[in-house]
């Protein structure tokens, strides 16, 4: 048993095992440092919006990961290899990881990208590529993280990013569409309708987004008749207002509730889907 306790020892010791283990130790301390103090320093940032606070905080993280790995990985190679050969020989090196390295450094880039242009913060609702709905969880230099609906963790990487649909830019614009049957009275539903903006505007005022004098932009409003024939069932109206991005999906829900109540009690057609089936008989 004491020999070997002294061979591990005596390898412990070793000039390459004993460097690489300080520098692991150095590293790992530095990196909890400067994590510690990004988070202090932005957890302090009341200058900067909560969800951009959230978003950069993430993005520097994952770079000071990346270059923690990296910078490891090198000072490993440099017990056995000379790094100036690496370099100077990085003309024909460079070729060959350039093109095994190509999606690595279109994510890393794409990831820039992200942060740069400000199209996502931490926390926004997205729909990406047209294809996945959800909340933004984490952003990476590699990778982008979206919570969906069902609770199911969506991870992706930068560059296959084509599309995003931000739902969280400071305002969302309610718009609902109400297709009533042709035999209803365009006045008698336009004015059922400014009616219900009515009520609208009176119980969810908190939502409608305000300016600086706290005026409302745009309160919910009749837009007008959206079409003469909404897919051969009826005349369709629209209902629209401006709201706060942050209680958009609760405004949506409440207006189309008040909607339907203002058309039943006043007791309007809504519009229904038809399938007029021929028999061979008609054909014949």
């Amino acid at each position: 048993m004491d020999f070997f306790k002294t061979e591990f020892l005596s390898y412990i010791i070793e000039p390459p095992v004993r460097t690489i283990l300080l520098a692991a130790v150095t590293i790992i301390i530095v990196v909890f440092l400067l994590r510690k103090l990004l988070h202090t320093f932005f957890s302090k940032a009341s200058f900067i919006e909560a969800r951009k606070v959230n978003t950069m905080e993430a993005m520097l993280y994952s770079f000071i990961n990346y270059a923690a790995v990296l910078s490891f990985i090198f000072i490993v190679l440099s017990e056995w290899i000379e790094i100036g050969r690496i370099l100077a020989g990085a003309g024909v090196l460079g070729i060959i990881v350039g093109f095994g390295a190509q999606s690595l450094i279109k994510d890393f880039f794409s990831g820039l990208f992200l942060l740069y242009e400000k199209q996502l913060h931490k926390g926004d609702f997205i729909t990406l590529n047209n294809d996945h709905h959800g909340i933004v969880e984490d952003i990476g230099l590699r990778f982008l993280k979206i919570r969906e609906w069902s609770g199911k963790l969506l991870t992706i990487s930068n560059g296959q990013i084509n599309t995003i649909e931000n739902y969280n830019f400071e305002h969302m614009r309610v718009i609902e569409h109400i297709t009533t049957n042709f035999n209803e009275d365009p006045r008698k539903v336009v004015q059922v309708l400014e009616e219900a903006c009515v009520r609208l505007n009176e119980e969810l005022h908190e939502y409608l987004k305000k300016d600086l004098k706290g005026e409302i932009i745009e309160p919910f409003q009749v837009y007008g008749m959206s079409s003469l024939n909404d897919e051969h069932r009826g005349y369709q109206y629209t209902v629209i207002g401006l709201v706060h991005d942050l209680v958009y999906w609760t405004a949506s829900k409440e207006t189309r509730y008040i909607l339907a109540e203002a058309m039943y009690d006043h007791k309007i057609a809504m519009a229904e889907q038809r399938v007029e089936l021929n028999s061979k008989e008609d054909l014949s």
